[in-house]
């Protein structure tokens, strides 16, 4: 690499907030050289149990759809591959073998199952439209399923519009400067979002408080007001206890119109599930939370018409 280009022309914000510039990212300015580490990978791997298979397939078999099939119908050569998962366990392959492996199986997916059984995920086109199109094309001329970056949030799509009232529309960084109140939870802004990390800073001469929760004290804990450092995997717990006075104290014991309004709106209440008591003193989900379960039904009428309109 001999010559790159940055990106400097970005767009000045408003007078009232600070401006984008000047950002800069110590990985960024190194990225070009990320092309001659050392670590750098330029063959493909494989696991080594699998390939292991693949290969005494295709000595046995000259057609490779049926040297797939014949591992695929062996439950004990699928359950050999399979177990050690997660394992680590690659070695140096081939372009070649492996997509004549990739081709035979997609080949033998399509026949046993149907082609939409060939699920794929091509990255996004935010920067290359070669290489989102490449494996979208490939996939929907198989007549496969196409994911996308977002299937891999879990849970994001359905909480987001739940919790903020909105389908993940999140601001820029920028409007970081807005905020009276901001959590770091989950996220070193001065490590991940160097670029950006000056927003963090530069609001709290407004008075805005800043909080970190994480377990170790992190980048972007010294730049906080306070440092929640919860143990390891209790991070869930600590939401919860969040929740309950957010709703004991803010809910229950004072109700306000807009709370109430934005929980009818906006939240999943509608939709909690009763949970049902066993012998043994634990709990097993039951059916969905009705009106008529709770203090003299929230108000709320029965209108057996209504319910019948549609049918």
């Amino acid at each position: 690499m001999t010559w790159e280009i940055q990106q400097t022309d970005y767009p000045r914000t408003r007078p009232d907030l600070p401006n984008h510039e000047p950002r800069g990212c110590p990985r960024g300015a190194s990225y070009s050289w990320y092309l001659y580490s050392a670590n750098r990978l330029k063959y493909p791997l494989i696991r080594k149990r699998l390939i292991e298979l693949w290969r005494e397939a295709l000595k046995q078999h000259s057609d490779p759809v049926l040297a797939w099939a014949s591992i695929m119908n062996d439950p004990q050569k699928c359950l050999s591959y399979k177990q050690v998962r997660g394992r680590g366990g690659f070695i140096r392959s081939n372009w070649q073998e492996l997509n004549q492996l990739i081709a035979a199986a997609n080949v033998w997916t399509i026949k046993t199952y149907g082609p939409d059984r060939v699920a794929g995920f091509s990255p996004i086109p935010a920067m290359s439209m070669v290489s989102y199109a490449a494996g979208t094309r490939y996939l929907s001329l198989l007549g496969g399923t196409c994911l996308s970056f977002y299937d891999w949030y879990c849970d994001l799509p359905p909480a987001s519009p739940m919790t903020w009232g909105e389908q993940t529309d999140v601001p820029e960084s920028a409007d970081w400067y807005n905020s009276s109140y901001i959590i770091a939870w989950g996220s070193n802004v001065p490590q991940t979002r160097t670029p950006d990390a000056h927003f963090f800073t530069e609001v709290r001469y407004k008075g805005t408080k800043t909080i970190a929760i994480t377990p170790d004290y992190s980048e972007v804990a010294k730049l906080c007001d306070q440092w929640l450092a919860p143990k390891q995997g209790t991070d869930s717990a600590l939401a919860m206890a969040m929740g309950h006075v957010i709703l004991k104290e803010f809910h229950l014991d004072n109700p306000s119109d807009y709370f109430i309004n934005y929980c009818r709106r906006y939240s999943d209440m509608p939709m909690l599930v009763m949970l049902e008591p066993r012998d043994d003193g634990s709990y097993v989900p039951g059916r969905m939370v009705r009106a008529s379960d709770l203090v003299d039904g929230l108000g709320e009428s029965n209108n057996p018409q209504w319910k019948n309109r549609g049918g």
